[in-house]
């Protein structure tokens, strides 16, 4: 029984050591981790100013130097396992990539399928920040897009995309430089003097101060003729500048009750 305990005390004797020779290679591993992690951040901060006020589009800007903050902390990851003496792990994982990038790709299959979509998305730019997507019966404005996800702002409410189904299902921008189109339809009267109504409209498209004419071209047309219900079909088109507020309806809102207001004042009947 003695002989027992003694050889129970002799390993709990080597374990102790051990760990004391190990706490400050463990010590310094965290070190080393946090200082990566430090680095990372910084060099993440200056690569996304540089970038962006070298490139002309932020959200790619931004895609590149959160990989290099992945990339960096990658390393430094390495390092740690390098100093505690888990040379043999970092050295698997290396020798074994193709095995290990199978399993671990099977694993975590939608982690990695989001990762290389966001690539995708950084390099083919279908999207900018600030432009209004809709996807997947989401709509917003783009605030950013991550390494696993694109984040949008709709109706006051943050709404985070995996990049994967972006890229899978159909995307739709209505954004066009910072511009967003919009349209509306309004009936009028059969018999109705059609040349004014659209004058009108066009007057107050003209001097709105929320529609823009540079570069872009604002439409009002008479585009169909409905039996039944009778009526006459007036299509207008016009370009807004996208805003915070752009996804609630405000400006739309407000075009449609300039519109409508005019054109009943002109002794128009709307249909």
């Amino acid at each position: 029984m003695q002989e027992f305990l003694d050889d129970i005390w002799k390993h709990i004797q080597g374990y102790y050591y051990k760990i004391i020779d190990l706490t400050p290679k463990l010590l310094l591993a965290i070190i080393i981790l946090m200082l990566a992690w430090f680095i990372a951040s910084r060099v993440k901060i200056f690569a996304d100013s540089r970038l962006k006020s070298k490139m002309h589009d932020p959200l790619l800007a931004t895609f590149i130097a959160n990989l290099i903050k992945s990339i960096l902390i990658i390393i430094g990851i390495f390092f740690m396992f390098k100093i505690v003496g888990l040379n043999s792990i970092a050295g698997s994982v290396l020798a074994g990539a193709g095995i290990s990038a199978f399993i671990i790709g099977f694993a975590l299959k939608d982690i990695g399928e989001n990762f290389l979509a966001g690539i995708l998305l950084a390099f083919k730019r279908p999207f900018t920040v600030g432009d209004i997507i809709e996807s997947n019966g989401v709509k917003g404005k783009v605030i950013s897009l991550n390494l696993r996800d694109t984040q949008i702002k709709s109706d006051g409410k943050d709404i985070y995309i995996p990049n994967a189904l972006l890229i899978k299902n159909t995307l739709t921008n209505y954004n066009s430089g910072g511009y967003l189109l919009q349209e509306l339809i309004v009936g009028l009267e059969y018999g109705s003097d059609y040349a004014k109504a659209i004058e009108i409209t066009k007057s107050l498209l003209h001097y709105d101060e929320e529609i823009t004419e540079k570069g872009y071209t604002n439409t009002v047309v008479i585009s169909g003729v409905h039996a039944d219900p009778a009526f006459i079909q007036l299509s207008i088109r016009y370009w807004v500048k996208t805003d915070s507020l752009i996804t609630d309806g405000r400006v739309r809102s407000e075009i449609i009750i300039k519109i409508m207001t005019a054109l009943k004042e002109n002794g128009f009947n709307i249909k």
